[in-house]
């Protein structure tokens, strides 16, 4: 069964390709995707690392985990199921402070 792995550390040159073929020298790699930022298109500096058993994901994070890759210094652990967060609000009637005025009215 495969398991994924969270991969923190990572240069912000750092490709999924690279990733990929730096982890696949601990076993065969299903998947490997580095985080981008969607706002600048740049790495967030984590990605996330799917090893086809457990024995591969072992291997990979005893061989990658504090070693360094890019120039930097690795943190390779078991991925975490996401957790729910709550929706965000954008409503324009929260009065909250936010855009231009501050939110505060004119009494004139």
């Amino acid at each position: 069964m495969a398991k994924k792995l969270y991969v923190g550390g990572l240069s912000y040159g750092t490709s999924d390709d690279a990733l990929k073929d730096a982890f696949a020298q601990a076993g065969t790699v299903v998947s490997a995707v580095v985080i981008m930022d969607k706002m600048s298109g740049r790495s967030k500096g984590f990605g996330f690392v799917e090893m086809s058993t457990d024995g591969e994901a072992e291997k990979a994070m005893e061989m990658w985990n504090g070693k360094e890759l890019d120039g930097r210094l690795l943190k390779v652990s078991e991925a975490r199921p996401m957790e729910d967060r709550p929706p965000r609000r954008f409503n324009r009637d929260d009065r909250g402070g936010g855009g231009f005025g501050g939110g505060r009215r004119n009494s004139w």
